[in-house]
């Protein structure tokens, strides 16, 4: 007989999440019982005083967090609620009064589904708007509740306190909920529906009634009947079976014609809502299509690639759910379902958010990896996470999907009974550093870290970072007549100062066809390949030195980003009447406002300060100050005086661009130097401490070996006898 999932747990909670008094207590060996009694009266007044300051300050953050969700609800509410009323209606997704509820518009539930939505659609369109919006988002606030009332014990008291409205303020931003809440769709409720039947309803047939209701919405969550089954629940797996039977019997006998359109003619509703092959379809069979597969191949394919799918994700579900895991053997079983359903769309993919109850790594800087990948493809466009690139495509549009199966088949989380589940390895820190200047003080977040950071996770915050750096640039003021004025502005004063060698410089390299080519190929060549190169090679021969060139090179851009929108410019190769030819872009219309393709690609305004030059003198003051011979020093030192002469002879940015280009790095370096110390402390500690490839560390690191061992007081859930 396998666990009973109201009971693996391991400890019962009070309301607030936390442990209950005198449960652990009970485990305490009794020989030092007495003395512990003491001690804790000798320290109850102190620990007292320090429990009441921390519990306001959670209880503050608390509310804030709930605030921060509730203005996500309300912003996401707006934006459905500013659909006309007889456009949401006729939008695609809500069957008609009367007739077939798959004759018009694109709606793709089950018969169940559209039997019981039917009769809403005799509801004003104004107050049915408004009704659907809010159920949707309360339910989306009640899947938080439960699903942080369900994570594994033992759970710290901030965690269980501040748990639901993080959830609840991801799930208002993610995608799924971004789609769920437009008419008709119901993938909030199945969610709904099954975390209390494992979290909060007694009893097994009602928990697989109403886990047979949400497969009676949702076909493909059927798989959870085989998870009550195998882990020992076999009254809920049959409820569940006999309930989505009974379910599936009613819309036949009271939708005949749209049983056999569902059922049969589409396949399980392939094909209905929108088209199988569609980015909207994030399921194997969606993904096989987009790659042009098709006919008798693409479904022995799909068949085998969805029982694999099954196979892994059912085994490891089980093994989460006897670990005490349950939350995270119910998010692994809601990924592997609409993975293999024929049609899983995105707003059915909200099993991926509750994954992030899974703990992946046994060191503490890599526990962040799997939370920040799943955030970060829930939120944003899979076009933020990779570029625009042919050979991406099959990753890019199908990001969902792929962050599915890995939830579902490949990510290995931790077991309880894990070393590193309590206490992973800990990050290795600097000697800490007094404050630059007393009214700026040391944030925590600035700490000198002096392991190697996580790759995966650098490159996620990397390419992210850069996709809406990118985006703010693009959103920048692109005002013609002001990005002139400000281009004859910035021409007046090199005139004054004398600097305004622009013009000649450009017709000397225009005249010299070795000189321009040599100057446009540094121009388009060597902007991202010499950061990117340092970058990498700082990761693995410097860590410690890494951290300090990234912090930098960041802030430098996020100020650069303040330059473009408070002082579009024109650079020289825009402005009208002056002569100057553009040797990158070729001859550039003026009279047409959208200068041809490249203003298409990017703000041709945002040219002050310039970050062509910018980063290039960030590349040579790290080369500089980092490199150990003197020829490594000397190339670092030409790369900005060659980028410099570029930007000037290609047309492509004034002088003052370059100054302010170097204002914005200075000052880059200069905040990180305020905020997080010198440099040169980041690396401080002994060279026979150092390991991990070069990599200095303050501990060594322990081996399973030494890890310590779950402690004796603290049960660890699994099988009951």
């Amino acid at each position: 007989m396998g666990p009973s999932w109201g009971s693996c747990g391991g400890y019962r909670r009070a309301g607030n999440g936390a442990r209950q008094p005198g449960e652990v207590g009970v485990a305490v060996n009794r020989a030092g019982g007495r003395r512990g009694v003491a001690n804790a009266a000798e320290h109850s007044t102190a620990d007292g005083h320090a429990g009441v300051i921390g519990g306001s300050r959670l209880g503050a953050a608390r509310l804030l967090l709930w605030a921060l969700a509730g203005a996500l609800a309300v912003r996401q509410a707006a934006a459905v609620l500013r659909v006309p009323p007889g456009e949401w209606l006729d939008g695609f997704h809500l069957p008609g009064a009367g007739g077939s509820v798959y004759d018009v518009g694109q709606f793709a539930g089950t018969p169940f589904a559209g039997l019981v939505l039917k009769p809403f659609t005799g509801l004003a369109a104004p107050s049915l708007e408004l009704a659907w919006t809010c159920v949707t988002l309360l339910f989306v606030a009640g899947i938080g509740l439960v699903a942080a009332r369900g994570l594994p014990d033992p759970v710290p008291r901030r965690t269980a306190l501040l748990a639901a409205p993080v959830l609840t303020a991801l799930m208002m931003v993610s995608l799924p909920v971004r789609e769920a809440a437009s008419p008709g769709r119901t993938a909030v409720v199945p969610v709904l529906l099954l975390l209390l039947a494992v979290f909060r309803v007694p009893g097994d047939r009602p928990a697989g009634f109403l886990v047979g209701l949400a497969a009676a919405l949702q076909p493909a969550l059927l798989l959870f009947a085989p998870l009550l089954w195998l882990t020992g629940r076999r009254p809920a797996a049959r409820a569940a079976a006999v309930t989505f039977a009974a379910a599936t019997a009613l819309s036949w006998a009271a939708l005949p014609r749209d049983s056999w359109t569902y059922w049969v003619r589409h396949l399980a509703g392939t094909g209905l809502g929108g088209a199988p092959d569609g980015l909207a379809n994030q399921s194997v069979h969606g993904a096989l299509l987009r790659l042009g597969l098709t006919g008798p191949a693409e479904i022995l394919l799909c068949a085998a690639l969805a029982g694999a799918v099954v196979w892994f994700g059912l085994r490891r579900a089980v093994r989460y759910a006897r670990d005490g895991q349950l939350l995270l053997a119910v998010a692994v079983t809601g990924c592997a379902a609409v993975v293999v359903s024929p049609t899983g769309w995105r707003h059915q993919l909200l099993w991926v958010l509750l994954a992030v109850a899974g703990k992946v790594g046994r060191r503490a800087a890599d526990r962040r990896v799997w939370p920040v990948a799943v955030v970060l493809a829930m939120t944003l466009p899979s076009a933020v996470l990779l570029p625009n690139m042919a050979a991406l495509a099959p990753v890019r549009d199908n990001v969902l999907l792929l962050i599915a199966v890995a939830a579902a088949c490949a990510v290995p989380f931790l077991p309880r009974s894990s070393p590193y589940w309590r206490d992973p390895v800990p990050t290795d820190y600097g000697r800490p550093a007094a404050a630059r200047w007393s009214r700026v003080p040391l944030l925590p977040f600035w700490r000198r870290v002096l392991s190697r950071p996580n790759l995966l996770l650098e490159l996620l915050l990397i390419r992210v970072g850069y996709s809406l750096y990118s985006h703010i640039r693009a959103a920048a003021p692109t005002s013609r007549s002001l990005a002139e004025g400000n281009g004859s502005q910035i021409l007046g004063i090199e005139r004054v100062l004398g600097i305004d060698i622009e013009h000649a410089v450009n017709r000397a390299v225009v005249d010299t066809p070795w000189l321009e080519a040599f100057f446009n190929f540094y121009y388009t060549s060597f902007h991202f390949v010499v950061p990117l190169t340092i970058l990498a090679v700082l990761y693995w021969r410097r860590p410690g030195d890494y951290r300090w060139a990234r912090a930098s090179l960041g802030l430098a851009t996020v100020l650069a980003l303040a330059g473009f929108w408070l002082y579009p410019l024109a650079p020289p190769r825009l402005m009208p009447g002056l002569g100057f030819v553009d040797t990158v872009h070729g001859p550039q219309d003026l009279a047409n406002p959208s200068y041809g393709a490249m203003t298409a690609i990017s703000n041709q305004y945002a040219a002050m300060p310039s970050l062509h030059f910018g980063w290039s003198l960030w590349c040579g003051i790290v080369i500089v100050v980092l490199a150990p011979k003197g020829w490594q020093k000397l190339l670092g030192a030409l790369h900005p005086l060659i980028t410099v002469c570029a930007i000037v002879a290609t047309a492509n940015h004034w002088v003052l661009d370059a100054v302010g280009g170097a204002v914005v790095v200075t000052a880059g370096f200069g905040l990180v130097h305020v905020l997080s110390g010198p440099r040169g402390l980041h690396v401080s500690l002994p060279a026979q401490q150092h390991g991990d490839g070069g990599a200095p560390s303050a501990t060594p690191a322990p081996g399973p070996a030494a890890a310590p061992e779950p402690a004796a007081a603290e049960p660890v859930a699994g099988p009951r006898p």
